[in-house]
């Protein structure tokens, strides 16, 4: 599968952006990866609410060997093969892998951390801050002042 390929083949769905990934190509809309096109072919962003379609056409997700095991990656799943002659149907399928990726992009987004108090060393902990030290001398200097007049 080439580019240009792609672009013909997301047509009905829209502007894509096509990039080189792995062996192939990662395919996206506004910075959000949908899709993959690997030698093994298109595998599209699944999630739970997406996956019982891929089962009921018989679709598998996507595998990969390394030295010692298989590995299976249950959030994309191969396209069917029916799909790369129905344009519109491949649409209506691209935009539920989008919409996929939305919410696993939205489950992904750190929640809002709390603010750590800076951590201080016991030697600084034992002396006072340079603020503190002016802070104390400023009374007494004053006092000074008030005790000439």
């Amino acid at each position: 599968m080439d580019r240009d390929f792609l672009i013909d083949l997301f047509a009905d769905f829209g502007p894509v952006t096509i990039r080189k990934m792995f062996s192939g190509f990662g395919i996206s809309v506004d910075g959000t990866n949908f899709a993959l096109a690997l030698r093994a072919g298109v595998y599209f962003r699944a999630d739970d609410q997406t996956i019982p379609q891929f089962e009921a056409e018989g679709s598998q997700p996507f595998q990969y060997q390394t030295r010692a095991k298989t590995v299976t990656v249950n959030s994309y799943w191969q396209l069917p093969a029916r799909l790369f002659d129905d344009s519109e149907e491949l649409a209506d399928w691209a935009r539920a892998a989008l919409a996929a990726a939305q919410r696993a992009a939205l489950r992904k987004r750190p929640k809002a951390r709390k603010v750590a108090k800076p951590k201080v060393s016991s030697k600084a902990a034992s002396k006072p801050a340079v603020g503190r030290k002016l802070a104390a001398k400023r009374p007494a200097a004053k006092a000074k002042k008030a005790t000439r007049r």
